[in-house]
């Protein structure tokens, strides 16, 4: 299936987007549209811009693609980190998403990225989760969100959040089993040697 034909996975990276927050979403899903293509699915990073993207912990990433002049994703990812601070302030940002919200059939936030997402007004009266130290900004960014603090993944259809870090490397094998099948995940899940629970 060519890149035309394929349903799209967008990974939105950001100054100071935490690196394993948008690498092991990465990782997960780049594996899976490589390895097995007839599943109908691509995965890419972009930015706003385009342009070369520093990390929170100093690691540079060069997205694929800038978000301007792209057709929307159907899958947007959007990670936290501490840039994340700056997003929730940032107008431009935020009406961006809300653009994006209209035209993305399924959104999904790692960790701290769910506060982007509150501060939008993307979570009113959702259930949603995020980084445990982050709890009480995202209810006081929307008193209105659902908090549901002891879940990794919350899967509200249109709408994903998980927990912090690793979690996120969850909810991209979570996905990889919404969109194409939970069998196709396990192979993932057993080609990365991921255990989300050693020794259990």
């Amino acid at each position: 299936m060519s890149d035309t034909q394929a349903r799209s996975i967008g990974i939105f990276l950001f100054p100071g987007a935490e690196e394993l927050e948008a690498v092991g979403p990465w990782e997960v899903l780049a594996h899976w549209t490589r390895n097995f293509p007839g599943d109908g699915w691509r995965a890419y990073c972009f930015s706003h811009d385009g342009a070369p993207v520093t990390c929170a912990k100093g690691l540079t990433i060069q997205p694929q693609r800038p978000a301007a002049g792209q057709p929307p994703p159907d899958v947007l990812l959007h990670p936290g980190g501490a840039g994340v601070t700056a997003l929730v302030d940032d107008e431009a940002h935020l009406e961006w998403l809300r653009r994006q919200r209209e035209a993305v059939p399924l959104l999904a936030s790692v960790c701290t990225g769910a506060l982007a997402l509150a501060a939008a007004g993307l979570l009113r009266g959702r259930p949603a989760t995020t980084h445990w130290s982050s709890l009480d900004l995202l209810v006081k960014l929307d008193p209105s969100v659902e908090i549901r603090p002891g879940e990794r993944i919350v899967d509200d259809g249109d709408l994903l959040t998980s927990a912090g870090g690793v979690a996120g490397i969850d909810m991209s094998l979570h996905l990889v089993a919404r969109l194409a099948s939970p069998e196709r995940a396990r192979e993932v899940r057993r080609a990365l040697q991921y255990d989300a629970e050693p020794g259990g």
